[in-house]
């Protein structure tokens, strides 16, 4: 039987060989905190067989012969897809102890991560075009770096480049459910669900047509709904869902806005669960089915969607679900009974919990 060593994944993975200054860097919280939002098994992983020493150490080759030329240094941080399944077939085999396993599997988390850094790669640091030019990617003034210090792999790269384009986006508001949801979250571990309708009434945002507006005139139709119903008693919790998106270099943040205008009409704040990261339909109900596993919200109930008649629509539609496919590779839950032109049920999945980094600013 063949004997297995352990080598330190953590340390080939972030250690900067070439200047102190990164390294320091990369200890920085902020960065930290970026990188557990966007590559949550790599972060995990400490433990690896031996097998895998040799391919991390051409890697390292590889880059320390760019020296500091960006352009090479960023082709060669690049995983080749042997790297990747090499990579990935060995954590299979030896799973993170502190990852959250994904519903299909340690081995698709890792492809996931790894297919989605070298992406991330080509946008922030080669100029290729990110999937929604309108309010992806790293602004209209951007050029590609010249020099950079080169580091053992693409992910202390990647989140340089993140930092240095001020799209640390995924992590503006960590540790999200603590700064606030915990009210929320408290409420729920003594919640009786089987005392509502629905586990949530989940409010998608909707941006508005100008920078200095903070909530569109719908997105406030969509909270004054959302507080009928729940003044109703259908639902013990409101979820509102949207970042600050629309339009592009917007500081109002949807869900922000809308939690606020819910705690305006009289809805408790323990009662309100935030989710201020989605920039799409398709990562509101994502997202929102992430903040009810937080809740702890049984997935085998509905939830309600409460949205303007055009959105909620959209939402029941083969366009929309054909787009959920392509953009996220699964759906995030499905739709199922309509209660009238603003309100339509929604069964979570829990492919929804798969973070995805193809997306750096909202993985």
């Amino acid at each position: 039987m063949r004997k297995t060593a352990r080598w330190p994944l953590a340390a080939a993975l972030f250690l900067s060989f070439a200047h102190p200054g990164l390294a320091a860097r990369m200890r920085d919280d902020r960065i930290e905190v970026l990188s557990h939002q966007l590559f949550p098994a790599l972060t995990a992983s400490t433990t690896i067989e031996n097998g895998i020493a040799a391919m991390l150490a051409e890697r390292r080759r590889r880059l320390s012969a760019c020296g500091e030329v960006s352009s090479c240094l960023i082709q060669a941080a690049h995983w080749s897809e042997a790297e990747r399944d090499l990579l990935a077939d060995a954590l299979d085999r030896n799973p993170p102890r502190a990852l959250t396993i994904p519903d299909d599997g340690v081995r698709a988390q890792i492809l996931r991560e790894v297919n989605g850094l070298n992406r991330l790669l080509d946008v922030y640091g080669l100029g290729a075009a990110p999937r929604y030019p309108e309010i992806d990617g790293p602004g209209p003034t951007w050029k590609p770096p010249e020099r950079m210090q080169p580091a053992d792999d693409g992910i202390a790269l990647a989140l340089s480049l993140l930092e240095a384009s001020g799209r640390d986006d995924a992590a503006a508001f960590e540790p999200l459910d603590e700064r606030y949801n915990a009210p929320a979250l408290d409420r729920a571990r003594s919640l009786d669900w089987s005392r509502y309708t629905y586990t949530a009434i989940i409010v998608p945002g909707v941006g508005p047509d100008d920078l200095a507006t903070p909530l569109s005139a719908r997105g406030s139709q969509n909270v004054d709904r959302a507080a009928a119903r729940f003044f109703d008693g259908v639902a013990p919790f409101i979820i509102v869902t949207g970042g600050a998106v629309h339009p592009r270099g917007t500081k109002h943040v949807e869900a922000l806005e809308m939690r606020q205008a819910l705690i305006d009409r009289g809805v408790p704040a323990d009662c309100i669960v935030t989710e201020p990261y989605a920039r799409h339909t398709t990562t509101n109900l994502r997202n929102a089915t992430r903040r009810l596993a937080a809740l702890g919200a049984p997935f085998d109930r509905d939830a309600l969607i409460v949205t303007n008649p055009e959105q909620s629509r959209y939402i029941e539609g083969a366009n929309f679900a054909a787009r959920n496919q392509r953009e996220l590779g699964y759906q995030p839950g499905m739709a199922g009974t309509r209660l009238s032109p603003s309100e339509l049920t929604f069964r979570p999945a829990k492919a929804s919990l798969r973070v995805d980094p193809m997306d750096p600013l909202d993985p």
